[in-house]
């Protein structure tokens, strides 16, 4: 693969397809220390970000399972 003139580069078509990447597909370009991680952009919530901060302040995850045992 070769970087253009523009700065673009084609990902070959079997990549595309394999990994779900069709056209108009953001995608994110993360430096690591090997290289460019290039990943497609997700909307998906982490399933982490969903429950996190569920316990409110205290963190107590004793009292919250009382909670939703109904005791």
């Amino acid at each position: 693969m070769r970087i253009s003139e523009r700065g673009q580069i084609t990902i070959p078509k079997r990549l595309r397809e394999r990994f779900g990447m069709s056209h108009n597909v953001e995608v994110e370009i993360t430096p690591t220390r090997e290289g460019l991680l290039i990943q497609k952009q997700t909307t998906a919530e982490h399933p982490v970000e969903r429950v996190y901060a569920i316990l409110g302040s205290n963190g107590n995850t004793d009292d919250y399972v009382e909670k939703i045992r109904g005791r």
